[in-house]
């Protein structure tokens, strides 16, 4: 009697079995059916236009136009999104003068995004009948030059490309908005005693004798100083060592050596 059940128990099994094993033929073909449409899909991808760049997007970027960073990268629609390599599109970028930083990514599904971080405008140097912007690094943009008259910067005389001039832009980044938009010029004028001496000339009409080494610190307390002027007085701020005021003789007139009419500022 045990042996009968046991005969029927395995010969009931034995369309299961066929089943199971059935249906992990059928598993297995799907799935190698799936990978077989995946990889034609991939090729039929990498082989349309699809899988080029469709869009560039520039972020960041105030002096170059999107057309300039684009052209610098060497990307179009033509370049495959797989093929754009971000470290060597980022090192294109960066040989422009006035761009400090690049950032570039790959946005799914055909996308370049490229941030930019450039650097400022601080100053304009007079060369001749032009002006030149300097940059707050200190270099001098030569291939940038224009006749029209900067107004959002200081103009630099007597400058060249040196450590009097990385000084100075770096003095010139510290000064207040409100002190730096109250200078018209500021003129390199080195003596005997002081290598880095400088002269400004104030859009309210004042001058200002100062040294590098110490303008940054001085200068800040510029509109402090005026208002302990007259109104109508102009002259020379003399903050070299100390600060004091020496009016002109009359309005509009070069400072007297032999003026006495001096008022201690100091702060």
């Amino acid at each position: 009697m045990d042996e009968k059940k046991k005969v029927v128990s395995i010969e009931d099994r034995i369309p299961k079995l066929k089943q199971q094993r059935r249906k992990k033929a059928n598993r297995r073909l799907i799935f190698l059916l799936l990978l077989f449409f995946i990889f034609i899909a991939c090729i039929l991808y990498f082989q349309s236009p699809l899988s080029h760049v469709q869009g560039i997007k520039v972020l960041g970027n105030n002096v170059y136009s999107d057309k300039d960073i684009v052209s610098s990268a060497k990307i179009s629609s033509d370049t495959n999104i797989w093929k754009v390599e971000n470290d060597e599109i980022e090192k294109r970028i960066e040989q422009l003068s006035e761009i400090r930083t690049v950032a570039v990514k790959k946005q799914f599904p055909n996308t370049v995004v490229i941030n930019v971080d450039e650097l400022k405008r601080i100053a304009y140097i007079s060369v001749e009948n032009d002006y030149v912007p300097v940059l707050e690094n200190g270099k001098i943009l030569e291939n940038s030059q224009s006749t029209n008259v900067p107004l959002n910067a200081p103009i630099l005389f007597s400058f060249t490309e040196d450590k009097s001039l990385k000084e100075m832009i770096k003095a010139i980044e510290q000064l207040p908005e409100e002190v730096l938009n109250a200078i018209s010029e500021i003129h390199y004028d080195p003596i005997q005693s002081d290598e880095f001496h400088i002269s400004l000339y104030m859009n309210d009409g004042n001058e200002v004798s100062a040294t590098i080494k110490t303008f940054a610190e001085k200068m800040v307390h510029y509109s402090s100083i005026v208002s302990q002027l007259l109104p109508d007085q102009k002259g020379v701020i003399n903050l070299e060592v100390g600060s004091y005021f020496k009016a002109y003789e009359q309005e509009g007139a070069e400072p007297d050596e032999d003026n006495e009419d001096e008022k201690n500022t100091e702060q």
